[in-house]
């Protein structure tokens, strides 16, 4: 029975990984500008930020979504971040000059570890996700039996990393048959970004 907790921990990551979010256009990004080997290394990174973060859901569910809903000013943050960010992607038109200065290089770990952590709206999903279940008689809190904490969170930690592999793949497939990536890259992750920034300002202003 306690396999069950494995099967709903992964299910839950994987609809939580689905919707395009930052982690998921990093892979993309990595994936296409780079390798899918580089893609990995954020994935794997990733997937711990995903734990991490339900794990702290679970132990705070109702301190946390309080404290969310009071400081509006983090959504806002959010919303206005990607919107600019995305608004600049959508407007470069300017191919990459090969010839460019050697930019220092960031950690794929790290960045995905940092991209999936700092991440509100997840942290959200996952209070919902674990209330939810356990609305349906399930037996999910941190005195829980050790078994079935390290079978949810097992199960979180592969599904995240096989929705984000699958990011991957589709990237992979995308790269053979587009010659100037880089550019048709920055349009998409641009619209992406402003999508996810619209609907932030717009949960903000009717919620």
């Amino acid at each position: 029975m306690t396999l069950v907790y494995f099967i709903l921990g992964f299910i839950a990551a994987v609809l939580g990984a689905l919707p395009i979010g930052a982690s998921n256009i990093a892979v993309m990004n990595t994936t296409l500008k780079q390798s899918s080997h580089q893609a990995l290394k954020i994935i794997i990174a990733a997937g711990v930020a995903e734990v991490i973060l339900s794990l702290y859901a679970l132990h705070c569910t109702t301190v946390v979504q309080n404290f969310v809903n009071k400081n509006m000013w983090i959504q806002f943050i959010i919303a206005t971040v990607l919107l600019a960010v995305g608004t600049y992607l959508l407007l470069k038109n300017k191919k990459e000059n090969s010839e460019k200065k050697p930019r220092r290089k960031i950690s794929k770990y790290l960045v995905g570890f940092v991209l999936g952590l700092l991440n509100p709206p997840v942290l959200i999903y996952w209070i919902i996700a674990i209330g939810f279940i356990n609305m349906k008689n399930f037996n999910l809190a941190m005195d829980s039996s050790l078994s079935i904490i390290v079978l949810f969170f097992s199960g979180i930690y592969l599904g995240k990393i096989v929705t984000l592999y699958a990011y991957s793949k589709f990237s992979n497939f995308i790269k053979s048959r587009s010659q100037n990536i880089t550019l048709v890259l920055n349009k998409v992750t641009g619209i992406l970004l402003i999508s996810i920034g619209l609907f932030q300002a717009l949960k903000l202003y009717f919620i």
